[in-house]
């Protein structure tokens, strides 16, 4: 089964724009106001029990990718995101989610900013529909750990791929 995940930030294959881009503050060299896009989703399977949501670039220069987002343990009956959810301490996150720690080295999304003159490279939001409530993380355990997480726990998947390069 295939969920179907929708974006009014921007559709498959698009470019991210300024509002997603990582900030300055990052200190990657963007200066974007790093948000996380407005999400939505459907299509799940009912017998649904939570959902989490990912943002992976595949194309990152580190070997194994870079993970920018991990949002776990959100409500079944949660079918979008606002944006900026993934901003922490914007209180925009749904009630008992949680986010893990990106290999920004904390929680909370961050957005793209691939290196200077590299070629596209592409976003990959995710949204796993899992068979368990809670995946047993805590805030900083690693993205890598909680994918693992997730192979074992999606019933159901869905992707929506956005492109950005500078």
């Amino acid at each position: 089964m295939t969920i179907v995940v929708t974006s009014k930030n921007f559709k498959e294959g698009e470019l991210l724009g300024h509002r997603q881009t990582l900030s300055a503050a990052y200190g990657f060299g963007c200066a974007g106001e790093n948000l996380s896009p407005q999400l939505s989703w459907s299509g799940a399977p009912p017998e649904t029990k939570s959902f989490a949501i990912t943002c992976f670039d595949p194309d990152a220069p580190t070997g194994s990718g870079f993970w920018h987002w991990v949002l776990v343990n959100i409500p079944p009956h949660v079918t979008s995101l606002e944006e900026g959810a993934g901003n922490p301490g914007s209180g925009k996150a749904p009630a008992g989610s949680l986010e893990t720690r990106t290999d920004f080295g904390q929680p909370g999304y961050g957005g793209p900013c691939s290196p200077p003159g590299s070629n596209f490279h592409r976003y990959i939001f995710a949204v796993h529909a899992l068979s368990v409530d809670q995946l047993p993380v805590n805030a900083d355990t690693s993205a890598a750990v909680v994918g693992f997480m997730l192979g074992m726990n999606t019933i159901a998947k869905g992707e929506l791929h956005g492109i950005f390069m500078r």
